[in-house]
């Protein structure tokens, strides 16, 4: 290959969507064993590459030079072969710098929190320490080297957080480091996961008051840096934002919540084949599950077990990106549904006036106007405060969907 990626496990990565609209260059995801990596290397058939998990410290031995700054940090995540030679860089550095900076925080005279001991761990010191860090540490499962132990870190004063760990990354989104609800001082927190585009740590973090952002825009600032050095050119003026705002957009799933019978999925369907994405139908998705009518599900089993069901059709559907979901009624009612959906979705609440909404039989909880009228009264508030962006339904399905799909892509 030309360009590409060289990692143990790869499926989750953007990396290749990247380059190719960063630069327009075939860039390819190449899969390596520990056992395959010297081999790979001194083959040295490549022109360029980058380098992630496990292998960022791995690669340096087979180098014939490495830049100074990422001698200093320790790690490699970039290699240029020149007329036969191996040049390491870390464009991690700039990545993270850029995220520090998109986020909107500073780190000047902060005390701040990495977790992790690997590559990236190094590499975000580096960047807190240049940026005017008051007090950096590391944390560590047990504390080993220059790294403290989860339990002390607890009891310190922390501002801002970085994580380098792979917890909570595709394809295990419900993983999470650390608990953020004994940080009292928080200020920001910063994830170098980028898939699912918003962490539960993130998501904790923004739900305690402090700025949280995931690490998508680090993705793409080092994918820019490597990408200059790889081709020995600056990219054009404003490159890395557009490509940045161009992924976010594909990668983020439209999730349309709502009362029964308030055009979740009539409207979802359009926006589907209007925007080139796959529908996803949690109700279909229920009745798969279950093998039966959702009628059935709560005549046979109770409400308990279709809320489970439910929980476990959200989870699948949640970790796809570029999808239209039309949710059930009641989904937004499981907060920890509201948070799978929000890591990879944006959330339109479909505001249909109730007395525009006919009951049906197939709606066990909404089957005539009185049981129609408590729901809405019940839930209507959760659908406000749950929702990105509340939609009025009062004109056509289409109107309805041009309105989404106009405010998802400014």
């Amino acid at each position: 290959m030309e360009y590409g990626l060289i990692g143990e496990k790869l499926p989750h990565s953007f990396s290749k969507e990247i380059h190719e609209k960063l630069a327009g260059y075939d860039y390819r995801l190449q899969e390596l064993t520990p056992a395959r990596l010297p081999a790979f290397l001194e083959k040295r058939d490549f022109r360029g590459i980058n380098v992630t998990i496990p292998y960022k410290q791995a690669v340096m031995p087979y180098l014939d030079e490495i830049d100074p700054k990422a001698a200093a940090i320790g790690a490699v995540n970039t290699i240029v072969n020149r007329e036969g030679k191996l040049y390491g860089y870390n464009t991690d550095y700039d990545g993270m710098v850029a995220l520090v900076r998109h986020a909107g925080l500073s780190l000047t005279g902060k005390t701040v929190l990495i977790l992790g001991t690997g590559g990236t761990s190094k590499t975000a010191v580096a960047v807190a320490k240049d940026l005017g860090a008051a007090d950096v540490r590391r944390v560590s499962r047990t504390a080993k080297e220059d790294a403290i132990s989860y339990e002390e870190a607890q009891r310190l004063p922390v501002q801002i957080l970085i994580n380098t760990t792979p917890s909570g990354m595709y394809p295990d989104p419900d993983g999470q480091p650390m608990d953020l609800s004994r940080f009292g001082w928080l200020e920001g927190v910063l994830d170098a996961v980028y898939n699912p585009l918003r962490t539960r740590l993130v998501l904790q973090a923004r739900n305690n008051g402090a700025r949280g952002q995931s690490g998508l825009y680090m993705l793409v600032a080092q994918a820019a840096a490597a990408a200059e050095l790889f081709l020995g050119e600056k990219l054009p003026e404003g490159a890395m934002d557009r490509v940045y705002r161009q992924i976010h957009g594909e990668k983020q799933n439209i999730v349309l919540t709502g009362m029964p019978g308030s055009g979740k999925s009539t409207v979802a369907r359009i926006l589907a084949r209007e925007m080139g994405r796959e529908f996803v139908d949690m109700d279909t998705e229920i009745i798969r599950l279950a093998k039966l009518p959702i009628s059935e599900i709560f005549a046979r089993k109770g409400e308990a077990y279709f809320r489970d069901l439910e929980a476990q059709a959200v989870a699948e559907a949640s970790r796809r990106t570029g999808v239209v979901i039309a949710t059930g009624g009641g989904a937004i009612l499981r907060e920890e549904n509201v948070r799978r959906l929000r890591q990879n979705g944006r959330l339109y609440f479909l505001d249909r006036p109730v007395e525009d909404i006919a009951p049906t039989d197939d709606r066990p909880l909404s089957r005539d106007r009185e049981a129609l009228q408590q729901r809405y009264e019940e839930r209507y508030t959760r659908y406000t405060v749950t929702a990105d962006t509340t939609v009025p339904v009062r004109g056509s399905a289409d109107e309805v969907a041009k309105a989404i799909r106009e405010e998802f892509l400014i």
